[in-house]
């Protein structure tokens, strides 16, 4: 790997860390950075999808105590850390079932900034529509959700899977329209992160195994290392930030970033 290639690879690794965490896409930063970074090659959408590991695993380490407690809550039977557990399994049945199937359609939208900036438009313009239609908050923790609240919110997960479109944005604002806390959604959204990624990590591995080198890996291994460190540097500040003020100047800021995006890639 030349110096330019690493710096890349650190650069997106530090753009992954910060972003993971707000309703901005992730996937999508990554894309358009790549496009202008030049970051090609096989084992790019691989990279694209590994590294968001890394950025959430910082989460099992700031909120290893909660993650700690309700796993011996289970064990012990406890009705709110079983609830907390089942919320989280029911969660992301949906995207491990819809990821499967659409494995091959989303790897293709991975390669189009274009996607990323259309996505990036209209789901800013929903989380400004949603931000005023909400309901008052009536669920103030994670343990009170239904399961049937839990099942919809990991639906809502897999609109993610288009790039641009945010995967902690569609969960938190799937969980506002339901009632949810905003830090409650935002928290859920967090822990929700762990498994899914995880499973969409190894399955990728799985199926793209052949096709990678040692250039391929050290890539993503600086990446995922990078974007690790930087989201645990970031993580809590960046949930009292949503907490404080809201999802608006997020949006606002996608509506920008997608419609520069789309006009330097129609003006190229």
């Amino acid at each position: 790997m030349d110096q330019d290639s690493l710096w890349s690879v650190i650069l997106l690794g530090v753009i992954e860390g910060v972003t993971e965490f707000l309703p901005v896409s992730s996937t999508g930063h990554l894309i358009l950075a790549s496009e202008l970074l030049g970051f090609k090659g096989p084992g790019e959408s691989t990279f694209k999808i590994v590294v968001q590991l890394g950025a959430i695993l910082a989460v099992l380490v700031v909120y290893f105590q909660r993650f700690w407690n309700a796993g011996l809550g289970v064990l012990q039977g406890r009705a709110d850390d079983i609830a907390f557990a089942r919320n989280i399994l029911l969660a992301i049945v949906p995207a491990m079932i819809i990821g499967v199937f659409a494995y091959d359609g989303i790897k293709f939208m991975l390669e189009s900034p274009m996607i990323v900036a259309v996505a990036l438009i209209l789901g800013g313009v929903a989380i400004l529509v949603i931000e005023r239609l909400a309901p008052q908050a009536r669920i103030m923790r994670i343990e009170a959700l239904s399961w049937k609240n839990a099942l919809l919110i990991g639906l809502m997960q897999c609109m993610a899977m288009i790039p641009g479109v945010s995967r902690s944005g569609a969960t938190i604002m799937g969980s506002l329209l339901m009632g949810v806390e905003r830090k409650t959604a935002a928290e859920f959204t967090f822990f929700l992160a762990a498994p899914t990624m995880l499973a969409a990590t190894v399955y990728d591995l799985y199926k793209s195994w052949d096709l990678l080198n040692f250039e391929d890996f050290t890539a993503i291994g600086i990446g995922f290392l990078v974007a690790f460190l930087t989201a645990l540097a970031v993580v809590k500040s960046l949930v009292a930030v949503v907490g404080r003020y809201g999802f608006a100047p997020f949006a606002w800021y996608r509506i920008v970033l997608g419609g520069a995006a789309m006009t330097y890639l129609l003006m190229r």
